[in-house]
């Protein structure tokens, strides 16, 4: 398999109630998933890792303001496709809920552990 661009879901603000340490954690743990995704010979992306700097440059103060909720699940839908897949991982989320019903609308496939990902050659 041709190395492919594999979007990672998960939570990233929920059940944090805006705290931004436990906001850091959730990123972290997708981080840590998209470095799965990357050993496995892959190209792993995170929503948040282009909504961010873009909700910033439109003024955005915070993680929850109004400025970037128009760019957290706007930029997640647009990027799911261009993505090949979606590696779900664990822990309540609506808005990972939504790529994944997405992504299996599009016929991506989504894997729910690294595992499930095949590895890349090139």
């Amino acid at each position: 398999m041709r190395p492919r661009l594999i979007l990672i879901a998960g939570p990233y603000r929920s059940g944090t109630k805006g705290n931004a340490a436990l906001i850091a954690g959730n990123l972290h743990r997708l981080e840590e998933a998209a470095l799965q995704v990357y050993r496995r010979g892959h190209m792993p992306m995170i929503g948040e890792w282009a909504a961010l700097p873009l909700a910033a440059a439109a003024g955005s103060k915070a993680v929850g303001d109004p400025i970037s909720e128009t760019f957290l699940y706007p930029v997640a839908n647009r990027l799911i496709r261009q993505c090949h897949a979606v590696y779900r991982i664990d822990g309540a989320s609506q808005g990972a809920d939504a790529d994944v019903r997405l992504a299996e609308e599009l016929g991506l496939p989504v894997y729910r552990s690294a595992g499930e990902i095949p590895e890349a050659t090139v």
